[in-house]
């Protein structure tokens, strides 16, 4: 076979985007693969257990270069008679490029190919199979090789598409686990799909369903992890961290996952590889998925993963803030006065304290009359919810005592931050607030949750679920931080390090 056919695809590909505007194609959720990204991706395929005739389903397939790196590496292996293509793709404006590029890859192949291509939405048309209905088609046709760049698109709950898969449909939907999810479902047991999705199925509550049957009925080969989060789609202001997974349709765990990364979506050759037991990759009842990428990181999830009791479980929970101020507008004040209470955004949050001086916004203070929009004044450990990508630190945090606002019964807290306090709602003494601190401030801690979240946001769904040491050693922290009267992260490391893993 004429190793071009790829070149010429994405060549193909390059011309269709330069004539069609971002704005359009971020509209649809359409982000082109790099023909590095896809050679890299057909490239993870075990093929060694492949039957003669092979079907291959390529959903969302754009402008057919996903099709075309399969079907060249397939042409590579001389141990596959025929080949059958199914490509799902509704947008009509690229299905006339996707029509000339499958006659291309039909012509070029050494390999006979036959293909269908259905203009059909891809989730509507299997809805009954894959949630077993009185409609279903028992005799649903199953694939050996599935590989997709599906829509990044978050869409309504109420959506045809959402309301077609309760199964894994929780919160705020989003196109690419839907059509994962649904790509799962079409694959021969024992057979492999390899997708490039967002990372941020790995954690948090919106994602669980998806997570439980992905890696229910599917386990987790092969991950590759793009360390630039900026380079994954070249020219496409793709934001989200971007990765791409191997899922092998199995209820057969593997020992171990392979990781791998790179910089960007064309250096694949030079790529860091470790390979990480699958219980520290996939762990706990929610599923989450965690990417460590050397064993540094490792390390750091064993650390974790040491102590098995969460903060709710140990009586503290961390919370959301309350107030979210543009819908909040008339109960606002620009200063003090009768009824008015300190309202704390993020920007109060510095060197280890929460003051209260001037944050930059035009309204610091909150009429205390409406009983859902404060809280008591009582100690608490405050933490920003997002921070910029170029940041250091994830978990950037604050202790918040009562005795700094002795004046005030009560506070107010905008959303953009997130508060612990115990469960029970009781006051938190200072050892267990400066303890608390200590360890989201740690290195250990704030690495912990990078590998578990790729995100710039903080979610305290997330942080709820890291285990931590038992309250009695979190305040034996505490005292020894506050001893001290060092709040750096070398001395919260130090302590930690001392009185919870030695």
């Amino acid at each position: 076979m004429n190793c071009a056919l790829l070149a010429i695809i994405a060549n193909k590909t390059k011309l269709f985007i330069d004539g069609m505007p971002k704005n359009k194609r971020k509209k649809k959720g359409q982000f082109f693969t790099s023909m590095e990204t896809a050679k890299f991706m057909a490239e993870l395929f075990d093929l060694t257990l492949l039957p003669e005739h092979v079907s291959i389903l390529d959903p969302g397939t754009g402008s057919g270069i996903l099709s075309a790196a399969i079907i060249e590496r397939l042409n590579e292996t001389h141990a596959v008679k025929s080949i059958h293509l199914t490509c799902y793709e509704t947008d009509p404006e690229i299905q006339p490029l996707l029509r000339d590029n499958l006659a291309i890859i039909k012509q070029m192949s050494d390999i006979p190919v036959d293909y269908d291509l259905i203009t059909d939405n891809y989730i509507l048309t299997q809805q009954h199979d894959f949630e077993g209905t009185l409609l279903a088609d028992s005799s649903a046709h199953k694939y050996d090789l599935i590989i997709s760049n599906p829509p990044y698109l978050r869409i309504l709950r109420d959506e045809a598409d959402a309301l077609a898969m309760p199964t894994v449909v929780h919160g705020a939907p989003n196109l690419y686990f839907l059509f994962a999810s649904m790509s799962l479902f079409n694959l021969r047991p024992g057979s492999e799909m390899v997708y490039i999705i967002p990372r941020s199925w790995t954690s948090g509550l919106y994602f669980q369903r998806f997570r439980k049957y992905l890696l229910t009925d599917g386990k987790l080969m092969h991950i590759h992890l793009f360390l630039s989060r900026d380079t994954v789609f070249k020219d496409e202001e793709v934001l989200q961290e971007t990765m791409i997974i191997k899922v092998r349709k199995t209820s057969e765990t593997p020992k171990s996952v392979f990781v791998t990364s790179s910089r960007n979506n064309s250096d694949f050759d030079n790529v860091s590889a470790i390979s990480v037991p699958y219980s520290s990759v996939v762990s706990g009842k929610d599923f989450y998925v965690f990417l460590p990428t050397c064993s540094e990181e490792m390390d750091v999830i064993n650390k974790i993963h040491f102590y098995e009791k969460t903060l709710p479980e140990e009586g503290l929970r961390m919370r959301t803030g309350i107030v979210v101020d543009f819908r909040q507008w008339d109960e606002l004040r620009k200063g003090p006065g009768e009824h008015i209470v300190p309202l704390f955004y993020s920007q109060h949050i510095r060197n280890g304290r929460v003051h209260h001086d001037p944050s930059g916004k035009d309204y610091d203070w909150i009429v205390d009359k409406k009983p859902g929009l404060i809280q008591r004044n009582k100690n608490y450990v405050f933490c920003k919810r997002f921070t910029a990508k170029e940041e250091h630190r994830r978990l950037q945090c604050g202790i918040y005592l009562a005795d700094d606002f002795p004046e005030y019964t009560f506070i107010g807290t905008q959303n953009k931050i997130n508060y612990v306090e115990p469960t029970d709602g009781s006051d938190m003494d200072k050892p267990t607030a400066y303890g608390i601190y200590a360890l989201l401030n740690s290195t250990l801690f704030d690495r912990y949750y990078r590998v578990l979240n790729g995100s710039t946001q903080v979610n305290s769904t997330e942080v709820n679920s890291i285990p931590v040491p038992p309250v009695r050693i979190i305040k034996q922290i505490g005292e020894k931080i506050i001893a001290s009267g060092d709040l750096t992260t070398q001395a919260c490391d130090n302590i930690v390090m001392e009185m919870a893993y030695e």
